[in-house]
């Protein structure tokens, strides 16, 4: 689907330019990116996701199927649930990130941009005989992103269903919502909602005219590198382990057994020490060209890690998602393309446990409501 947005001749749109958004033209703002980052800070905003690829699969066998193959229990995936789930290759490198919405009989799965044709190729492969139908419904269907702490007020007045759990999911009449855990500091609520693509001008209308206001996805970039969520193929690269990230918890079911990649999963999380671990850093924002994803962390001259997602924070300044080696000292002194770095305090584990359990204590908040949805 390369057909660009409605919501991109919206006043004011900027197109995404570079990465995988941009195949999809989607707006990356609406002319001022910082405001719009308050916004989803402070009020609701509207944000096109219709960059994301879809896929559906229905059939009688998909959840014992998709059990079977991916890191999550999906045997115990109730109606009106999400998740989020990985596909692993056989020494536990992650190869696909999906989140997940069971409804009504069929299971949906949202992926990064131009991730889903693959996925789709691999399900195929791993179908056999078993009653199970996936598809790419790129075409057909499309997530917008509704974030902020008056979120649910704006869907309630658009008529919308709102989530109250997080994964919690409420079908519309044309698709659905999904709660996700807040971004930025916890307190913006984050929703998708699933909705056909011809009608994705119709639902965005009816979404501002209830107060939400329009946001490009460099202001959603920017709450969610805030809140140390990653994305695959950005934030990850070919080494990547779960362990390596919170997705040991969000998309990691370390009860149940049988998948590809769970020997170095269970391993690694008995050891207690992955290689890496996923951290906030601070660069000094002197440069006006941000760093790439993929781009070396220097210790001095001894690369102890990769950068990812870079963004301009409204209240932060520049900072970066990167995965850096577990040797690397809190206060230690780091460069990044050429601007000097820090890690965040909050990301320095004191001892071998720490990266995982900091990304246990986040989910549990999130879930239990100790930090506001």
């Amino acid at each position: 689907m390369t057909t660009p947005s409605p919501l991109l001749s919206r006043p004011g749109a900027v197109p995404v330019e570079v990465g995988p958004e941009a195949a999809r033209a989607v707006a990356a703002h609406y002319g001022d990116p910082l405001r719009e980052q308050r916004v989803l800070a402070e009020g609701a905003g509207l944000v096109d996701r219709s960059d994301r690829d879809v896929l559906v699969v229905p059939g009688a066998d998909r959840l014992t199927w998709l059990h079977s193959i991916t890191s999550q229990h999906f045997e115990r995936l109730g109606d009106s649930t999400g998740s989020e789930a990985l596909v692993l290759s056989p020494n536990g490198h992650v190869e696909h990130h999906l989140v997940v919405t069971e409804l009504a009989g069929t299971t949906w799965a949202d992926v990064e941009p131009g991730t889903g044709a693959a996925l789709h190729a691999f399900l195929e492969r791993m179908r056999f005989m078993l009653r199970v139908e996936p598809r790419l419904v790129t075409d057909a269907w499309a997530l917008l992103g509704v974030v902020g702490p008056e979120g649910p007020a704006v869907l309630a007045a658009a008529g919308l269903p709102v989530p109250e759990a997080a994964y919690g999911v409420v079908a519309t009449g044309g698709g659905w919502v999904r709660r996700m855990p807040a971004l930025g500091d916890g307190t913006a609520a984050a929703f998708d909602v699933l909705a056909p693509r011809a009608d994705v001008g119709v639902v965005a209308d009816r979404l501002l005219a209830a107060g939400a206001r329009l946001a490009g996805v460099s202001a959603y970039e920017a709450l969610r590198v805030e809140a140390r969520r990653p994305r695959f193929g950005t934030d990850s690269d070919h080494r990547t382990i779960p362990n390596e990230l919170e997705w040991l918890t969000t998309a990691v079911h370390l009860e149940k057994g049988c998948y590809r990649g769970q020997e170095t999963v269970a391993r690694v999380h008995n050891l207690g020490r992955p290689p890496r671990r996923l951290v906030l850093l601070h660069l000094d924002g002197v440069s006006e060209d941000l760093p790439a994803p993929g781009e070396p962390v220097l210790a001095g001259t001894r690369t102890v890690g990769r950068v990812g997602s870079v963004v301009r924070h409204h209240e932060l300044g520049v900072v970066a998602l990167a995965l850096v080696k577990q040797s690397v000292a809190p206060g230690a002194a780091l460069t990044v393309g050429g601007s000097t770095a820090a890690v965040d305090p909050d990301d320095a584990p004191s001892g071998p446990d720490d990266t995982q359990a900091a990304a246990r204590d986040r989910v549990r908040a999130v879930r239990s409501g100790t930090i506001p949805q």
